[in-house]
């Protein structure tokens, strides 16, 4: 995983970051690893599947990410279980998904799939991010996710999530620096 680490993200705009994954899936697997609840759960948060533009609900409980029992880390404890409200902005399916972030507070993210043979290039952008440490903070958690997501449909499992996401902000500060 070090070499997910060497350039985890980069800042395309003041208010935008890009992070970019080659994927060993097709598109439609990546899909449905975006759409469907039970999927991104597995990733990055359950909840309600996306079937058009209009309402998501995305249920954070990161218990699923690890294949090893670890617990929350005391500063994200309080995020377990929590739901956020989305709306999804644009939807063409197996191409492009985008949605409303921290309930439309903190930008949106926007997931473009390019198929590459029987792998998938996923970028992600992040844009309309507010908040100053913004860029820090979802570069981390983007990294971690995306990370956990690769390694999910390589046939691999991620091990302790939380340590993975302490490597990850790590390697988003110097990235950002």
């Amino acid at each position: 995983m070090a070499e997910l680490m060497t350039k985890p993200v980069e800042r395309i705009a003041s208010d935008a970051i890009r992070l970019e994954r080659v994927l060993d899936a097709p598109a439609e697997t990546v899909w449905r690893y975006l759409t469907e609840g039970e999927l991104r759960g597995q990733w990055f948060a359950g909840g309600s599947d996306v079937q058009g533009e209009g309402n998501l609900d995305l249920v954070l409980n990161h218990d699923n990410l690890s294949s090893d029992a670890v617990p929350y880390p005391a500063e994200y404890a309080s995020h377990k279980g929590a739901v956020n409200h989305e709306k999804v902005v644009r939807f063409e399916p197996s191409r492009v998904l985008a949605y409303t972030f921290g309930e439309g507070r903190n930008g949106i993210a926007t997931f473009e799939l390019f198929p590459e043979g029987d792998r998938t290039r996923l970028i992600l952008t992040h844009s309309g991010i507010q908040s100053p440490t913004g860029a820090q903070d979802f570069g981390s958690g983007w990294n971690s996710h995306l990370t956990v997501l690769q390694e999910k449909l390589a046939r691999r499992s991620v091990c302790d999530f939380w340590a993975l996401h302490a490597q990850s902000r790590e390697a988003v500060r110097k990235a950002l620096s």
